[in-house]
């Protein structure tokens, strides 16, 4: 395994946005089902250097927020907003699921609160994938 890149202090933790990159990274490696040991083995480098970034405690180099982004499959841009997704983009990563799009007819039956819940568990489902045996 390479050498870590040098982290950097993360001395001015309190800017706004700092911590939005610390949320953002932590947020799309779960969202991608990743442990850190995995992220950290995409990027070629130790676990620990992912936790710290995660964690606050360094502040990732620009080369590092490349190899990131290359890691979770986004754009540094992603990184940097924050891994907010819009409506339109959650909409367009469920309609890629075979099920979920053969459920799309039946949908304009269902009334308000049952769409907002299933909504609501279909979310959970791609954001924190249940392991199966």
């Amino acid at each position: 395994m390479a050498a870590a890149p040098e982290p950097q202090p993360a001395s001015h933790a309190n800017l706004p946005g700092h911590l939005q990159i610390a949320v953002a990274i932590r947020t799309l490696r779960q969202r991608n089902g990743m442990s850190q040991r995995q992220l950290a083995m995409r990027m070629n480098v130790p676990r620990t250097y992912v936790s710290k970034i995660e964690n606050d405690k360094a502040t990732p180099t620009l080369s590092s927020l490349e190899r990131l982004a290359k890691a979770l499959e986004v754009g540094v841009p992603d990184l940097l907003k924050g891994g907010a997704r819009t409506r339109e983009e959650e909409i367009r990563d469920l309609m890629t699921d075979e099920f979920i799009a053969e459920l799309v007819p039946f949908v304009s039956k269902l009334n308000g609160m049952q769409w907002s819940s299933i909504l609501g568990q279909v979310r959970d489902l791609t954001i924190h994938p249940r392991r199966t045996s």
